[in-house]
């Protein structure tokens, strides 16, 4: 089982010692989150709560995916990287290859990029970029990336990114891991066959072992069975070992620990945030290392 601390609305000037701190705890990695923009007024429903209403607001701090990360890589030598999720739909999938492929360069193969369609319409109509596409757009944006990413000349005739022979340098020269992150069958089905692993966006441990065994027939459908494949799986009840145990059991190979928002309140210091990390080392990582 590997750990993951949630780095999502932290306030930015915390995230460089905390990644530090992930680090000497021994924690795989750490990761934040992405909206471009955050209206004043939004009118899209949240599809993970009943209530419909999102847990951010507009005051979260979403500090740039990629820069944030790179200032927490040049600061740590272990630790990896993610991001749950970043709205790729939404953006250009040139400008995300050359930003992810440096990424995973400068980081020495740090970085996988988790990748979500979004759930805010009012973000995908300021961009002025079609909603009801943002599934079509992720599949062949994934597409264009493998490509970029191994660099040489490379050209692309999809419907949505064509584009002649060209490269991006520096290119990585394999492909930047790519993890899926949604609930919804489509989303699973992109996990499976597109990428190399899965983001949970917050699931009850009775809910793990049905996602686990759907993962794993749609990837067996795929021929891809055998093939390395991550999930990270975030629960909505409090950790304690048993359970951890009898997830893996079922397939799921990463947990996490709360968002600093969720268990020290909108604002909090960097050692609270210190000791609420170590907290978690000891009771959850610790005896589960053996």
């Amino acid at each position: 089982m590997k750990f993951w601390q949630a780095l999502v609305w932290t306030e930015p000037e915390q995230l460089v010692p905390l990644a530090q701190f992930a680090e000497e705890l021994g924690f795989h990695g750490v990761f934040n989150a992405d909206h471009a923009v955050f209206p004043e007024d939004v009118k899209s429903p949240y599809p993970y709560t009943e209530s419909g209403v999102a847990p951010m607001t507009s005051d979260a701090p979403y500090p740039d995916c990629w820069v944030s990360i790179a200032f927490m890589a040049a600061a740590t030598r272990r630790l990896h990287f993610t991001t749950s999720i970043y709205v790729l739909p939404l953006r250009n999938p040139f400008e995300v290859a050359k930003a992810t492929g440096s990424l995973d360069i400068f980081s020495g193969g740090r970085f996988a990029l988790g990748v979500g369609a979004g759930w805010m319409k009012d973000e995908y109509d300021i961009y002025d970029v079609p909603f009801r596409r943002r599934g079509e757009r992720m599949d062949e944006m994934i597409d264009v990336m493998h490509k970029l990413w191994q660099g040489g000349m490379v050209d692309h005739d999809g419907p949505l990114f064509p584009f002649p022979r060209l490269c991006i340098e520096p290119a990585p020269g394999h492909n930047v891991p790519i993890y899926v992150g949604g609930a919804n069958e489509a989303a699973l089905r992109r996990a499976a066959v597109r990428g190399d692993g899965w983001i949970g966006a917050g699931n009850h441990p009775d809910e793990v072992p049905a996602l686990m065994a759907r993962l794993h027939a749609l990837r067996d459908a795929a021929g891809r069975a055998a093939e390395p494949f991550e999930t990270i799986v975030g629960l909505t009840t409090p950790l304690d070992v048993a359970t951890l145990q009898r997830l893996e059991a079922a397939g799921m190979t990463s947990a996490v620990n709360l968002p600093f928002s969720f268990a020290l309140g909108k604002r909090s210091t960097l050692d609270a945030k210190k000791r609420f990390m170590e907290d978690f080392e000891r009771r959850i990582m610790r005896p589960l290392r053996g």
